[in-house]
């Protein structure tokens, strides 16, 4: 399935904000991005509408992973989705410039964690993204194959439009 990704520029500088907050214990910052969905052609086009950072907390304590985050923080996110029946993408960065990538241990998770999103939003696709200072990688789980792919197209609408990661075709 050919998904593309939109968001505008004042919403991911928003979560650029959010994400470089410092937090007592935790390295990296997370948060969660509800989307619209529409169709466009012959792909899906997700749309970003709102962030919600995951509250201070909410993170818990771990020396395997940058940001755990407990039951609370997947409550309200699920609450969220719930109420907006809407698409939801975890996010979080990798503070470098350039391309990121999901470890094997955010690829593992996303995994286990992003399908349960279903469970209130059935008919949505669901996914997460890393972003770095100036690029970002998604992946998308699509209700109706059950399956994960990158997405192809991630853009930030604004003044200019940029393209942050994934390819054209």
């Amino acid at each position: 399935m050919n998904c593309a990704f939109r968001i505008t520029d004042r919403l991911l500088e928003a979560v650029h904000r959010d994400l470089s907050r410092p937090h007592a214990f935790a390295y990296e910052r997370v948060g969660h991005l509800h989307c619209r969905v529409g169709v466009q052609a012959e792909r899906i086009v997700i749309l970003a509408e709102e962030y919600r950072p995951v509250a201070d907390a909410d993170y818990l304590p771990s020396d395997e992973a940058g940001a755990v985050i407990g039951p609370a923080a997947i409550r309200t996110v699920l609450q969220n989705a719930y109420r907006r029946r809407d698409a939801v993408f975890h996010v979080h960065r990798h503070d470098h410039h350039g391309v990121p990538s999901f470890s094997r241990l955010d690829a593992r998770e996303n995994a286990r964690c992003v399908p349960d999103f279903w469970k209130t939003s059935p008919a949505m696709p669901h996914g997460a993204l890393v972003l770095s200072f100036d690029s970002a990688t998604g992946r998308v789980w699509c209700p109706a194959t059950r399956s994960c792919t990158d997405l192809r197209d991630i853009t930030c609408i604004g003044a200019q439009v940029r393209r942050l990661g994934g390819f054209y075709g």
